[in-house]
């Protein structure tokens, strides 16, 4: 079977890999970074075994994902509960799988995807976030709104952008009912649903690029790149990394993936204009810093812990997968050493799919968690299996090691 055999030419990979870090580092220090180059290691992005082809993985997730019976309950697809509307593990998915499917070229798959979110104007309008939920993680809800936006972006329907807009704009229009805090937010310019948790760096600044890019009306990308900086000047720590939220001091691994990707996705949006350097500079010099404080936490076989800076704690894989994928994306862009950082992604790439069943479901996702100011509750979070918070960061993986499309094609495109 695909999995077994990765399982045993990763193991001999990994034999390679323990030479260089001993099981007493593993807790709190970094592995040294002179021994990690000792041995020249393979950074090639485009040539893997014959069970670990990004396209065929991409494929088995996108498929798997289609043939779901139910949407999932934040991410959970074994869950006895039932979500009263799509949340943002399905969100990130489906983009994922967007993205990926347009990559490849599969027109008869892309359409499969969009044809399971058309539901979603008919029998399933119902699973519509509202715009006025009750629950404080509003940014969850939004997020919503980057799906059908990303879909308009090929299709041209204006009922995919009418939808998406509602919930871009709605994330910059101060409700009634706002609270002091979120009215202050909202008076400097950014949307009332900051709150300084760095899962935000995605769910704002996903819907926020994914208008721009539908639209190519420059006031999203600036509230993206603006609400960006925000975050990095008020976030990132000295070891390039971020507490999962000021009342929660972890590096959780999860959180500070939502931050890596964000990063990545804002820089390659961001127009070429002189007029966003401040911004990219800013940007990337927060990327980088959190790239090199990655690297040096990444534990031999390729993987990153559940917290990272502990790196005995459990093997966690959708964190592991969103600092692959930026990885990949800025080893493709020319904005990281392709050798350094190119060998950590293929050994993070290939160490992964040893945790993917033959069903395709990814082993070892921790399951959905709030902050809390407790170390011990984050050790302790469940591991799933099949839970989208992991499909969707593997599938972002497959995307990125197929997609040739660089910042600058993106642009042109738009």
């Amino acid at each position: 079977m695909r999995h077994n055999r990765l399982i045993c030419l990763f193991f001999i990979f990994t034999l390679i890999g323990i030479c260089f870090s001993s099981c007493e580092n593993n807790i709190d220090e970094p592995e040294d970074e002179e021994n990690k180059e000792v041995v020249k290691e393979n950074f090639d992005l485009e040539n893997f075994p014959v069970d670990a082809q990004p396209e065929e993985i991409g494929i088995g997730l996108t498929t798997r994902f289609l043939t779901l019976g139910r949407h999932s309950f934040w991410g959970s697809i074994t869950s006895d509960k039932t979500a009263n509307h799509i949340t943002y593990p399905d969100v990130c998915t489906w983009l994922g799988a967007l993205w990926f499917t347009r990559a490849i070229k599969n027109e008869q798959l892309y359409n499969q995807v969009v044809s399971k979110f058309d539901l979603l104007f008919t029998t399933e309008k119902h699973l519509q976030p509202s715009l006025n939920p009750s629950a404080g993680n509003k940014v969850d809800y939004y997020v919503f709104g980057a799906i059908p936006l990303a879909i308009y972006t090929t299709k041209k329907d204006d009922k995919y952008l009418q939808l998406g807009l509602k919930y871009a704009d709605g994330q910059w229009t101060l409700p009634d009912n706002a609270s002091q805090t979120e009215r202050e937010w909202h008076e400097d310019g950014y949307s009332w649903q900051t709150r300084l948790w760095i899962d935000d760096m995605f769910m704002i600044t996903a819907l926020q690029a994914q208008a721009y890019l539908a639209t190519g009306d420059e006031k999203y990308i600036e509230r993206t790149a603006r609400e960006m900086v925000l975050y990095l000047d008020r976030l990132q720590r000295e070891n390039g990394l971020f507490f999962h939220a000021p009342s929660a001091p972890f590096f959780w691994g999860r959180g500070n993936g939502w931050m890596a990707v964000g990063m990545t996705e804002v820089l390659r949006i961001l127009p070429q204009d002189s007029k966003y350097d401040e911004y990219r500079d800013k940007i990337m010099e927060g990327y980088k810093k959190m790239m090199e404080g990655l690297f040096r936490y990444q534990i031999a076989d390729g993987m990153w812990g559940q917290l990272i800076d502990n790196m005995s704690s459990w093997k966690e894989t959708s964190g592991t997968a969103m600092f692959t994928y930026a990885f990949i994306t800025g080893v493709k862009n020319g904005w990281l050493d392709k050798e350094k950082y190119g060998a950590a992604a293929r050994k993070a790439w290939l160490s992964l799919l040893t945790y993917l069943t033959d069903d395709y479901d990814l082993r070892n996702v921790c399951e959905g968690t709030g902050e809390r100011n407790n170390y011990q509750y984050y050790l302790d979070r469940k591991r799933l299996t099949g839970d989208l918070h992991g499909q969707a960061a593997l599938l972002w993986c497959a995307y990125a090691l197929t997609n040739s499309t660089e910042t600058k094609e993106i642009h042109e495109n738009n």
